[in-house]
């Protein structure tokens, strides 16, 4: 089982989505060869879909700070460990709480007790100032809780270690069930030359400064979320060399929109990044899935997706059994893995506070209409700049869904009210909220 999560990257940059101004063959190939989902949403900034995704809950439930995972959380790493799996990590983890230098943000081993065997990751334990660093060229990285200098990865670019280290961690545990999450660093800015488009440059640390303008960001961009498909591309094939395409489930998706930065064309309207908002530009993210044997070939599905639903998931994939300790969430997406039709969800909720100067807020919607918690109300696909506001003048259908949504809203706990930076006082959580489902 492996799941890969791009780092700030939305569905307008993938040619199997409709992206035109970048080459993604092996995403698409994924897509080709299995299922690609229409309608995955994230949250719109990284820690609070990371932390949602990880432990198949609402914000509302156990989310805090911002770059912090409470190591008292169970992941689904601890639910693969529980099954027998081998689990490893490698890429992005910024989960220590090194922002407000909470209890064990130095611990090294953090990502072994948050359930994973082995793991290459960047910022456990060091930000990017001191003896830390950025995580492209020359990259300071943590390696079982051992910390790798840049010094000792000079000359070296983080992404093809990380993929080498989940490449390596596979043949390793082939005769066995392992389980890969792999966060990727890219394409995080600062946007920086790949080993494809470095060129003549000398490869030094100062290679992780973007240069200015931005027709030169938008290059390396390109350039970065290229590279990112090539090196999905190595683990589809490694995983085909080792023989266990029908035994393996690879899964692509990406934790929020694209950085504001970046504008890109996406069958023939212009797309700008929507990284940090609440529109569909900052919560739709792609998701494919690939498992030979099983996956009915080239399907498109129009099912809506939630970042819960991938701990139910996996939890259907490992045969675990459903207790008092699993959470209530997420909505299992395995039967549709096997080409069946699955139970359905008939709204995903977006819960927004992520503590970081971020403007808040919280939304459910299905696959066409969007309610925001203070009333505004969207037809998304024809609106996506979300610039007609319905709430007024809706009738039929779109005033039946309205008034579900509205429904389950009244039922969420609010989001934590105000632009609140990271030494916000209040922190509410409400983790004894009641199943969404059941209402």
């Amino acid at each position: 089982m492996i799941l890969i999560m791009a780092d700030d990257v939305s569905w307008e940059c993938f040619g199997c989505y409709g992206g035109e101004d970048y080459k993604t063959p092996n995403i698409d190939r994924l897509a080709a060869e299995g299922i690609r989902f229409e309608h995955c949403y994230s949250t719109p900034i990284c820690t609070p879909s990371r932390v949602k995704i990880m432990t198949g809950k609402y914000g509302f439930r156990n989310y805090t700070h911002f770059g912090y995972l409470n190591p008292k959380e169970r992941t689904f790493g601890h639910m693969m460990q529980d099954a027998g799996y081998q689990t490893a990590i490698a890429g992005k983890w910024q989960l220590n709480g090194l922002y407000n230098t909470l209890p064990g943000s130095d611990d090294p081993k953090r990502p072994q007790k948050a359930g994973f065997h082995e793991s290459l990751l960047w910022q456990v334990t060091r930000g990017k100032g001191g003896d830390g660093g950025e995580r492209f060229w020359d990259p300071p990285l943590e390696h079982n809780g051992k910390f790798i200098t840049k010094e000792e990865n000079k000359g070296k670019y983080g992404p093809d270690l990380l993929t080498n280290f989940v490449c390596d961690f596979m043949e390793r545990n082939q005769e066995g069930p392992f389980f890969v999450y792999y966060p990727m660093v890219l394409v995080h800015d600062p946007f920086v030359p790949t080993p494809d488009n470095v060129g003549n440059a000398p490869i030094n640390h100062g290679l992780n400064k973007a240069p200015k303008g931005y027709e030169p960001r938008k290059k390396n961009f390109v350039a970065m979320v290229e590279y990112m498909d090539k090196l999905i591309g190595r683990i589809t094939d490694k995983v085909d060399e080792l023989g266990l395409s029908e035994d393996t489930i690879i899964m692509f998706t990406a934790d929020n929109g694209t950085n504001v930065g970046i504008r890109s064309q996406w069958n023939g309207t212009e797309i700008r990044g929507g990284k940090a908002g609440m529109k569909d530009n900052g919560t739709h993210v792609p998701f494919v899935a690939r498992w030979a044997g099983h996956t009915p070939k080239g399907t498109v599905l129009p099912d809506l997706i939630d970042f819960t639903d991938f701990y139910a998931t996996l939890s259907d994939v490992s045969g675990t059994k459903a207790s008092v300790k699993e959470p209530i969430d997420g909505r299992s997406f395995f039967p549709q893995l096997n080409g069946l039709e699955g139970n359905l969800r008939n709204w995903v909720l977006c819960h927004y506070q992520c503590y970081w100067n971020k403007k808040p807020g919280q939304f459910a919607r299905t696959a066409n209409y969007k309610l925001y918690r203070d009333g505004r109300y969207f037809e998304v696909p024809i609106d996506l700049d979300e610039a007609n506001d319905m709430a007024a003048t809706v009738t039929g259908l779109a005033a039946v869904i309205r008034r579900e949504l509205k429904y389950l809203l009244d039922r969420c706990p609010p989001v934590p009210g105000g632009i609140q930076k990271k030494d916000a006082k209040e922190r509410p959580l409400y983790p004894d909220t009641p199943n969404l489902f059941d209402h």
